[in-house]
């Protein structure tokens, strides 16, 4: 499998599980699939000021009966914090993908702390953590991780090696 294969792959696995909201901050990481929910008109894509209003968002498309996934970066994970204790007492279904920095020679080190922690962090709070290191393992992960938060109404995240997302560089950023 080539490396740009997984979004594509991610994006039927999302639309197999049923999804139909997907709320996203917008993130190099997630582009490609991002652009395929950006297209299709059957798909609700919300652009989030802060990852923190995904919860919010996942929580009220579970009310109105639509499944929805949020996409982030590990370091909008610590923005999501106070939040995620809500799906714990609430028992709905939240499915985060989440696109890691903080690793695999990260050029940023504001990135590398909460790179690290996302793991343990999302742990901590009650949340089901599936890591998916290789491209081939991405879609396989995602659809564990969907049919889990919306089988048992679980908050699961699969995290995305930053080794298949690719790092960033100084010159990367000045490109801009």
């Amino acid at each position: 499998m080539k490396k740009m294969d997984w979004p594509d792959q991610v994006y039927r696995t999302l639309k197999d599980a049923g999804v139909r909201q997907v709320g996203y901050v917008p993130d190099a990481g997630h582009k490609r699939l991002i652009e395929l929910c950006l297209a299709d008109r059957d798909l609700n894509p919300v652009v989030l000021s802060t990852e923190e209003e995904g919860i919010g968002l996942a929580a009220g498309a579970w009310l109105g009966g639509a499944r929805s996934a949020l996409l982030m970066q590990s370091s909008g994970v610590g923005n999501c914090i106070n939040a995620l204790g809500m799906t714990r007492e609430c028992r709905f279904p939240l499915l985060m993908l989440v696109t890691m920095r903080g690793q695999f020679g990260e050029f940023n080190p504001w990135q590398v702390p909460m790179g690290q922690a996302t793991p343990g962090v999302l742990s901590a709070m009650g949340v089901v953590v599936h890591e998916a290191n290789a491209a081939a393992e991405i879609a396989p992960a995602v659809d564990t991780a969907a049919r889990l938060a919306y089988g048992s109404y679980q908050a699961v995240a699969v995290l995305i090696s930053q080794a298949v997302v690719g790092i960033k560089s100084f010159q990367d950023q000045a490109a801009r």
